[in-house]
């Protein structure tokens, strides 16, 4: 049965809630800001405390169980799963679980959602929570019977008394259970997990029927009485400001109420907050948007009017041959003795590889519904990160942070593009010019010209095997856009002679986390060359990659990130994918299968594609296996299949289509009928995902089963047409063969 779903709570609201006599049963489970995992006591009967709570439960006289739901939801399923993690430990029965949405409140700690950071930061902390509820409940229980604790067991709603029989259910021991204090932690005891019976099965998302049914769940869907609509026209070249439009012409369109410059940036020099404009308010979006049509605006050049993609490919060729130390070459890690690992190696590759700047895509247009009073703000957001969202509304009001409440919605796709908030900064300045409640609508232009793009980028690699066919060397020359620098020197846990080189290039190009960030990239260039590696080695691609990964276990970290790799939770999900894959099959000419893999975000995943292309170059996607590690625990599978599969279909959009052109300092494409996205018919045939259960913190699944994708369909590319395709999307090569 799924959860029972309620209205989002504000603070007012929980407010009351805890202060109820008698009313209901309310824990508040305190975490220190600085240490989460850390509890401290807390009184069930007032969770106004001096620790900020992370979670509440909160257990009503007809025992339906609340569970507050604090982090945003993009579509990751956190607001199914992380519940289910209290429902689990404190014995609940899921039918009669409602989740409700918090809003942003100190009193619920960090709320942002990326990174997948999500489970990894609460899943600890939930389970004390259900379990510190159980004992209170278990407690109830055994002093209404006389019994001991020992003998009770909370399961199904209810708490059980083994010897006897009797049972009560969890609304019959509210009254109790509130007189009871908080037990020590150490005597709060977590359920083994080989006995849990709702975490790693499948759950739908609590919100999929209001989803389904088009309920007003999104960022886009908010009202709010006597609210005008506004877009808002930015400069098609980053970080020009407008220098007068006919603002009387369009003042004087049907519907429309104003029409005025905003010339601020805040943060100052800012790409990524308010950057100066002209807005349009009108009576409804479509006047708003028709009005816009008629807007005629003369802007200042901007820093960078002149930046092409063409540009910037030739000065990184430029800078490829460029030697260590030069002009805007920096050398940032060198290991042994190159030159002597080039001169004795059996074979030397040598390769560039280059990804353009891609858009977030979201399928929700950015929005935000703002309504500024004075020196106070209510704000209406799909946002990743509600507090930052709050600091730049009150840098933009002029006001302290306190004064603005943000209201977190739903989210139609976020993949890090909404942990920035420019559209909430641009819609608290409309209102405050206004004095109404203004809802701000970005259209698919909007979307893909101002975006906060993911990196585009350049790699020159030379790589060496030795007689005995291992890796020997490897030189990188990264050649980046600022945000992207600092290219990931996997190779160098593993390889003695190692040279990484950075050069950045200068531009006016907005740039923000794209799902995976970095590594998304990084995969594709690492895992290509060294299959490009293991051909000159003339082994099979997995053997080769297995004995590169050794037999240690921890590998220390390598580069300014400094983190360590677990090389056999890496072998084993290599293996496991290769043995599901069926690698080594005997395939015909025009099909191949490829490897990838890549720690990413606490993640260990390995995936092989396997494809066909004809001889005219058209490719088909026939089966992607992946081999996932994420830790000791799948919370719920069916939202652990979903983001994995959801993963790999998105890498494969990015990999095969996905490309901004940029020309005159500003990007060409405007809306889906220039910028591809894949169709249904392109997805692969089937996707199989197999989870590896280890002993190590269960971690987030958003990010790390996209990176392996690219190169396992580039790679199985090779295998199929004997053509290396060094360049993303592959939509730019002509994949024939004969």
């Amino acid at each position: 049965m799924s959860a029972i779903l309620e209205a989002p709570l504000g603070r007012r609201s929980f407010l009351k809630i805890v202060t109820m006599a008698g009313g209901g049963l309310v824990l508040g489970y305190y975490v220190r800001p600085e240490a989460r995992a850390d509890a401290a006591k807390a009184d069930v009967k007032n969770a106004e405390g001096s620790f900020a709570p992370n979670a509440f439960i909160r257990i009503g006289p007809d025992g339906t169980v609340t569970v507050y739901s604090a982090r945003p939801e993009v579509g990751q399923g956190i607001k199914t799963s992380l519940p289910m993690v209290v429902a689990e430990e404190l014995g609940a029965d899921w039918g009669s679980v409602k989740v409700v949405s918090a809003q942003l409140d100190p009193v619920f700690g960090p709320q942002f959602a990326g990174g997948s950071m999500s489970t990894p930061m609460d899943y600890a902390v939930m389970r004390k929570m259900g379990a510190t509820a159980r004992t209170i409940l278990v407690e109830a229980a055994a002093q209404t019977w006389g019994a001991p604790a020992g003998e009770c067991v909370a399961a199904g709603g209810m708490v059980r008394h083994t010897p006897s029989g009797r049972s009560i259910k969890f609304g019959d021991l509210v009254a109790k259970a509130s007189t009871l204090p908080v037990p020590a932690e150490d005597s709060v005891k977590l359920k083994d997990p080989k006995n849990f019976t709702l975490l790693g099965s499948r759950i739908g998302g609590v919100d999929n029927p209001k989803v389904v049914t088009g309920q007003p769940l999104f960022g886009i869907d908010q009202t709010r009485p006597g609210m005008v609509y506004a877009v808002y026209e930015k400069s098609p070249v980053w970080g020009a400001r407008p220098l007068s439009a006919n603002l009387d012409q369009v003042r004087a369109l049907p519907g429309v109420r104003d029409a005025f410059i905003i010339d601020r940036t805040v943060p100052e020099n800012e790409l990524t907050g308010l950057v100066p404009g002209v807005a349009i308010v009108a009576d409804s979006t479509w006047a708003a948007f028709s009005a816009r049509r008629q807007l005629k605006v003369q802007w200042e050049e901007g820093r960078f009017p002149d930046s092409s993609w063409d540009d910037f490919a030739r000065q990184a060729r430029e800078l490829a041959n460029a030697a260590p130390g030069a002009n805007n070459v920096t050398e940032a890690r060198r290991d042994g003795d190159l030159d002597k690992a080039f001169a004795g190696a059996a074979r030397v590759v040598e390769a560039s590889y280059s990804y353009p700047f891609i858009s977030h895509a979201n399928l929700e247009p950015q929005n935000c519904l703002a309504h500024v009073q004075g020196d106070r703000a209510e704000v209406w957001a799909p946002t990743q990160d509600p507090e930052g969202a709050r600091r730049l509304a009150s840098k933009v009001l002029g006001t302290a942070p306190e004064k603005v409440q943000v209201n977190i919605t739903r989210i139609g796709g976020g993949f890090g593009r909404r942990l920035d908030a420019d559209p909430v900064a641009e819609a608290v300045a409309i209102s405050q010019r206004v004095g109404l409640p203004v809802k701000l609508t970005w259209n698919r232009t909007d979307d893909l010209q101002h975006d906060h793009y993911r990196p585009g980028g350049f790699h020159f690699l030379k790589g060496a095997v030795d007689s005995k066919g291992g890796l020997s060397a490897w030189r990188s020359h990264h050649v980046a856009f600022g945000s992207n620098m600092g290219a990931d020197d996997y190779p160098a846990r593993f390889v003695p002679n190692y040279l990484l080189l950075n050069s950045k290039l200068e531009n006016g190009i907005p740039q923000g986390p794209w799902r995976a960030p970095g590594s998304n990239t990084y995969a594709w260039v690492v895992c290509c060359f060294l299959d490009e590696l293991a051909r000159a080695a003339g082994r099979d691609p997995v053997e080769f990659n297995l004995a590169l990964l050794g037999d240690r276990d921890l590998v220390p970290g390598s580069g300014a990130r400094g983190r360590p790799y677990n090389a056999s939770r890496m072998r084993n999900v290599v293996r496991q994918v290769a043995e599901k894959a069926g690698w080594g099959k005997p395939l015909s000419r025009g099909k191949g299968m490829g490897l990838g893999y890549y720690f990413c975000h606490q993640g260990y995943v390995a995936e092989v594609a396997e494809v066909t292309v004809s001889p005219k170059g058209e490719l088909r996607v026939d089966r992607v296996v992946a081999a996932v590690d994420v830790g000791s625990q799948i919370v719920n599978l069916s939202g652990a299949e979903n983001q994995v599969q959801g993963a790999i279909i998105d890498g494969l959009s990015a990999a095969w289509l996905q490309e901004l052109d940029i020309r005159q300092g500003r990007v060409v494409q405007a809306n889906f009928d220039d910028y591809t996205m894949l169709r249904m018919n392109d997805a692969p045939r089937a996707i199989e995902v197999h989870f590896i259960k280890t002993d190590y913190p269960p971690t987030g699944l958003g990010e790390p089963a996209l990176p392996p994708l690219a190169p396992a369909v580039y790679n199985a590319i090779f295998a199929a047409t004997g053509k290396r395709v060094r360049q993303l999307p592959l939509s730019r090569t002509d994949l024939s063969w004969s």
